[in-house]
């Protein structure tokens, strides 16, 4: 919400007036401002919301263990990379060959 205010501000010392014409919002008059003003708390307030949400989400998915975030695609492949690498082929290779990237394969094969 700042960084709105601040930006209208901005453009207000600069003598640059900002309408929107999709909008039909004119940020020149001082109760447009006030309404954008508004609109930009709700927003902020909007997006605390959802964000409270998710902690709240991901806090209960692991006090019931369940797994949250993207499941890692190479674990499944994890017995035949290392094989594939015991036999010399290549990282690339290897990447090309099970349908994962080649950094998925280099991360699994680290110590």
């Amino acid at each position: 919400m700042l960084d709105l205010i601040g930006t209208l501000q901005e453009l207000n010392e600069l003598g640059v007036g900002f309408v929107s014409l999709s909008e039909a919002l004119d940020l020149t008059t001082a109760s447009a401002r006030a309404l954008a003003g508004m609109l930009a708390v709700f927003a902020e307030f909007e997006r605390d919301i959802l964000r409270d949400r998710v902690k709240a989400g991901i806090a209960q998915a692991r006090q019931e263990g369940r797994p949250h975030g993207r499941p890692a695609t190479v674990q499944h492949y994890g017995e035949r990379v290392r094989k594939l690498h015991k036999e010399g082929v290549s990282k690339s290779e290897i990447a090309r060959r099970l349908s994962v990237s080649r950094t998925s394969v280099r991360r699994l094969l680290e110590p």
